[in-house]
């Protein structure tokens, strides 16, 4: 009997967690998914029956609309529990009577009733604490005997980054001698998590990619990550780089993902349960300004390779990171990469959750 090796396990970073051919695996699965969906081919028994509960503490399109539509196409069913409208889930020392409740016992209660829990959490709710939302989710999967999914923390976003993982291999067909840029680009607000940057500069490296992450002075993504980058791409024979020019990053690339995130400014960091360092949202939107150069317009897509492609997590700030020419243009495969979304997605749960068993 073919056993299922992801059964059961959490998806919160398995851009660290889970192997390169496990990636694969996932990868291979959402294709076949999509190429069946495409063909109008019955999926709703692999996961009859089984229920999937979603948390979403910030707003949503995409990851709301496929996961909501993924569940009850593998033939699930789809319960949204809106914090706030149920009690808020809350860890120790952020309590409040009548309001919240504490983590240990949502994720047990849960568990008991459903099959999965998915959640997405950053920013405000997390009280701009960097790693505060990615150890709520720990702190659930401490509690649950059923898988819990990363919608998107302050450190990770790995739906993104299986969609992202997808789109490059329909474009090119797989990923070695693929030029990757994940590059910086302004935006008018500075609330922004590092979450999209950092999970697909680990997977792009770990599927042996050439990866250069671009962006200016004061946007310097998560030490840890930079070191598992490094890591990877010497693992996988890739390479990885950092550069603080915007044109430099679009020279040749077969990739371009411009996307902005937060100045290391605009975090709290604590270690120990203690503050460490305090966010400066007066710098952050300083050293933000200072950037406002880092918009991308055709003259940088010209650069690229002759077969390039513009991707992005969606929703952009047009006019700010992109100008519509090029996210309407031929080059352009956001919406592409969007639709996938929902077949990532579906892959995940599949597994995860006991299907192709």
């Amino acid at each position: 009997m073919r056993t299922n090796a992801f059964l059961g396990r959490d998806w919160i970073s398995p851009e660290l967690d889970y192997t390169k051919e496990e990636w694969e695996s996932l990868i291979d699965l959402a294709l076949d998914m999509k190429r069946e969906f495409a063909l109008n081919k019955d999926q709703s028994g692999v996961l009859k029956n089984q229920t999937l509960f979603s948390m979403f503490f910030n707003q949503s399109l995409r990851t709301r609309s496929t996961f909501a539509a993924g569940i009850q196409q593998l033939g699930g069913n789809y319960v949204e529990l809106d914090p706030g409208k149920t009690y808020t889930p809350a860890r120790e020392g952020f309590d409040i009577p009548y309001k919240t409740e504490r983590i240990a016992d949502v994720a047990r209660m849960l568990s008991r009733v459903g099959d999965a829990i998915a959640i997405r959490m950053y920013g405000p709710p997390a009280y701009w604490i960097y790693g505060f939302a990615n150890a709520t989710m720990h702190e659930f999967a401490e509690y649950s005997d059923k898988p819990i999914i990363n919608m998107e923390c302050d450190m990770y976003h790995p739906c993104q980054a299986l969609a992202d993982m997808i789109t490059v291999k329909e474009k090119f067909g797989g990923f070695k001698g693929v030029n990757f840029t994940m590059s910086f680009a302004y935006s008018g607000s500075i609330e922004k998590p590092r979450a999209v940057p950092q999970s697909v500069i680990l997977a792009a490296t770990k599927m042996g990619m050439n990866v250069t992450l671009a962006h200016p002075e004061g946007f310097e993504l998560d030490p840890m990550i930079i070191e598992k980058c490094k890591e990877f791409a010497h693992q996988t024979e890739g390479s990885f780089k950092i550069i603080n020019d915007f044109d430099e990053g679009f020279k040749d690339a077969h990739v371009v993902y411009p996307k902005s995130w937060g100045s290391t400014y605009c975090f709290n960091y604590h270690k120990d349960g203690k503050e460490v360092k305090k966010a400066d949202h007066e710098m952050a939107e300083k050293v933000n300004e200072a950037a406002k150069g880092w918009c991308t317009t055709k003259k940088q897509m010209d650069l690229t390779d002759k077969n390039g492609i513009y991707m992005h997590c969606l929703p952009a700030d047009r006019g700010q990171e992109v100008t519509d020419e090029v996210i309407d243009g031929p080059k352009s495969v956001v919406i592409d990469e969007a639709e996938n979304r929902l077949h990532a997605h579906k892959a995940i749960m599949a597994l995860l959750m006991g299907g192709r068993q």
